[in-house]
């Protein structure tokens, strides 16, 4: 078994593919450099990540590949699944080797894990688009919280910042406890030094956080949602399926 480490990052893969086809050896296994060796194997290559290498490869890719083909690679990369790393890299050696385009060759079962994947993300981001809840703060900064299978905010941030360009605001991930807030002329990572903060973990501000009106605006959104629901219409299989549960305790109208 050949097993190539390295730092977990999508330029160290990208990197990982470069050393792979200079070295003429393809690994086995990728794995983190943090993680132990197994008990069996033949050798191990050490991937020192490089920007140049990786934009070598990524421009390469870029010739081969669609503009959707090319996102979707990151949308998979966000999945964070232990079992994404090595299905990238068959995938990416295959776009390589081959001199045709393979991206729709849906009989091949990396290319087809890699779409269902990437669909997957895709419709994690639509979710978070739909389903985050914004309170705005006594600082006049719009505060939602949300805690998604994969990690899609970054694919959220252009919408967000299109659609509140002239609003302050601050989305947080509660599972990978980071966020992004915008001051209304760039958007920042962030983190918080205390990331057990009640309102980080439950996504609801106290209520001297809170802005003096934004209480009167929660009453008047839960009593539109109340007053459009017809009773004798309600399909509670389909509730759960359009809108997940693992969302319902971040949504204004079901507190």
């Amino acid at each position: 078994m050949i097993i190539f480490r390295y730092d977990q990052s999508f330029e160290g893969l990208l990197t990982a593919l470069f050393d792979a086809y200079s070295r003429k050896q393809f690994p086995d296994l990728l794995q983190a450099e943090k993680l132990p060796l197994p008990l069996f194997y033949d050798e191990v290559h050490t991937v020192i990540t490089d920007t140049e290498k990786a934009e070598r490869v990524w421009k390469a890719l870029q010739k081969k590949l669609s503009r959707f083909a090319l996102s979707g690679l990151t949308r998979c990369w966000l999945s964070e699944l232990p079992e994404t790393p090595m299905l990238l890299f068959r995938y990416l050696r295959k776009v390589v080797d081959t001199p045709r385009s393979i991206e729709t060759n849906f009989t091949d079962p990396d290319i087809l894990a890699m779409a269902k994947l990437s669909k997957k993300v895709s419709d994690e981001r639509t979710r978070v688009l739909q389903f985050m809840r914004f309170q705005k703060t006594a600082e006049g900064i719009y505060f939602g919280v949300m805690e998604p299978l994969y990690n899609v905010y970054p694919l959220t941030i252009g919408h967000f910042r299109d659609r509140f360009a002239d609003q302050r605001w601050l989305i947080y991930d509660g599972k990978r406890k980071y966020g992004y807030y915008y001051d209304g002329k760039e958007v920042n990572e962030i983190t918080f030094a205390d990331p057990h903060q009640q309102h980080l973990l439950t996504g609801k501000l106290e209520d001297s956080l809170l802005d003096k009106d934004e209480k009167l605006f929660q009453q008047l959104w839960k009593s539109y949602f109340k007053s459009i629901c017809i009773k004798e219409r309600l399909n509670p299989v389909k509730h759960r399926k359009d809108m997940p549960v693992r969302y319902w305790k971040y949504l204004t109208e079901k507190g």
